[in-house]
């Protein structure tokens, strides 16, 4: 059985907030920070953002 990778979501900002897929099936809306970073991961769905290309740290 293949595992599925986590999705990959392209941001202009270092700060996002993620709730999942949403509906019954999400989980609670958490804000996470990238830091010095170029993305960071939601420890609830794995699903990483990813700073665009260009995009101004802040």
């Amino acid at each position: 059985m293949p595992v599925e990778v986590p999705e990959v979501v392209e941001v202009e900002d270092t700060r996002v907030s993620c709730e999942g897929v949403g509906g019954a099936l999400g989980h609670p809306k958490v804000y996470l920070e990238m830091g010095e970073q170029d993305f960071v991961e939601c420890p609830y769905c794995d699903r990483r953002f990813v700073l665009k290309a260009g995009a101004q740290k802040h």
